[in-house]
């Protein structure tokens, strides 16, 4: 087995096969761990989670609490959980879980083949591509032009800017604006469309564009870039309507596409930059020895979804399934209808399953219960909580297909939606779960008398 790509979704690929008794090779060209553990989901939250702490604190009277973050405290402690970008600890655990690390840039030569630095590695059962994704750039006038962030610099910069720009109000720019604007800098974010986390609920960006405006971000929606600029070393970015906004760094956040560049792809009929086609086992189409998992295959561009996706790949390639069952451990089916997906704001966004737009676009007869979160839990948890509470109800089945929470500390709800809706539990045997009192998750119960139920 080889594995190309040594990031959370090629070390679960490669710990299932090795698991299984099959030689694996992890080829990795920048640090076992990947870009989940230096850049993105670790580092994020580390700077996410201090200023979520202190406005929680602020939230309950009684907590001696001061006005500001210690930044560098702050920022000391990111470093720590990306073990200062040394991946020798992850390499400990790959060669302790039985892998050959190879160091260097993997590309498909030939069938089961890859070469990786001049050295030739043939893989006797299958070679898995696991190279994730990188920032898509958008055709800016002058962006090439100008020293600026992507996503890396965004979460592992060492001093707070004065003053950030922040293109893109998807989960990278949602999340950085508030996490740099806790730890001091003057954020400004530029939303193309009316609200940001435009794939969410409607409510839910709207919660979060409150939850920013609150932090001191200035956001300006409904107005596209045009150029960018830089003199006297702040960053310009020239707006749609004529306007332009300033800052001493500019945050690209303007969406990922997959890593299939430089990869050798196209030997084999795919295009470099696009997504690898794949069935729920991985495997690529039209292809018996290749497979994909994780961002690259453009399913779900998220690293628990990938993570999954890759045990699957692995435990098919271990066992040489042959067309299992959608119940099987050797298939990936969640992707369909059942991804769960946080935004680490303040307040939390955190949904599974469809949007209410996505369920009707599929012809499914859905009912919709919205309710704000305000039952004891909620009120306890914080003066002044707001939140809001969305079901989608599939009426033919009686099963949920969609739940969306927003609102503080609400990502803690969404594994139990995310068990009823790969579970299809209807919501008559929901009513039978008791949330217990007083916590936010009763919540459930209201959702469910809401219902009808």
């Amino acid at each position: 087995m080889i594995v190309i790509g040594g990031g959370p979704v090629g070390e679960n690929a490669a710990a299932r096969t090795a698991a299984g008794g099959l030689r694996t090779a992890l080829v990795e060209a920048e640090r076992v761990g990947g870009e989940c553990s230096y850049w993105a989901c670790m580092p994020s939250k580390a700077l996410l989670r201090p200023g979520h702490a202190l406005a929680a604190a602020k939230r309950v009277p009684g907590v001696p609490v001061g006005d500001e973050l210690d930044a560098a405290a702050v920022l000391k402690r990111r470093n720590e959980f990306t073990s200062n970008w040394d991946d020798s600890g992850q390499v400990g655990w790959a060669v302790g879980a039985g892998l050959d690390v190879v160091r260097g840039r993997g590309r498909l030569t030939g069938e089961r083949t890859v070469e990786v630095e001049g050295r030739v590695l043939t893989a006797r059962r299958a070679v898995v591509v696991c190279t994730g994704s990188v920032p898509r750039t958008p055709n800016l006038p002058g962006l090439a032009d100008v020293e600026h962030w992507g996503s890396r610099e965004a979460t592992s910069a060492q001093e707070v800017p004065s003053s950030l720009v922040v293109l893109g109000g998807g989960v990278v720019g949602v999340e950085m604006a508030q996490a740099w604007a806790r730890l001091g800098s003057s954020v400004t974010l530029v939303v193309s469309g009316g609200r940001p986390l435009p794939k969410f609920e409607a409510f839910a960006g709207d919660l979060v564009a409150e939850g920013l405006r609150e932090d001191g971000v200035v956001l300006r929606t409904g107005v596209k870039a045009t150029g960018v600029s830089s003199v006297d070393g702040k960053v310009t970015l020239s707006l749609s309507d004529g306007s332009s906004v300033s800052g001493a760094k500019l945050l690209v956040a303007t969406g990922r596409q997959p890593a299939t560049f430089d990869l050798g792809v196209e030997r084999f009929g795919f295009t470099p930059g696009e997504a690898l086609p794949v069935d729920d086992t991985g495997r690529v189409e039209g292809l018996d020895w290749l497979y994909a998992a994780g961002d690259v295959t453009g399913r779900a561009l998220l690293t628990h979804q990938g993570k999954y996706a890759a045990r699957a790949v692995g435990t098919a390639i271990a066992t040489g399934a042959q067309n299992p069952q959608p119940w099987t451990a050797s298939v990936a089916t969640a992707d369909h209808t059942a991804v769960p997906q946080v935004v680490f704001t303040d307040p939390e966004v955190a949904a599974v399953g469809w949007t209410e737009a996505q369920a009707r676009e599929a012809g499914l007869d859905v009912r919709v219960v919205d309710l704000d979160i305000a039952v004891a839990g909620s009120s306890l948890h914080a003066d002044g909580y707001r939140g809001k509470a969305r079901m989608i109800v599939d009426e033919s089945k009686r099963t949920l297909v969609g739940v969306t929470f927003a609102g503080p500390d609400t990502a803690e709800l969404l594994h139990a939606a995310t068990v009823a809706i790969v579970g299809e539990i209807t919501v008559d045997r929901l009513w039978h779960a008791v949330p217990a009192y007083p916590t936010i998750s009763e919540v459930w119960l209201r959702l469910l008398e809401a219902y009808g139920l």
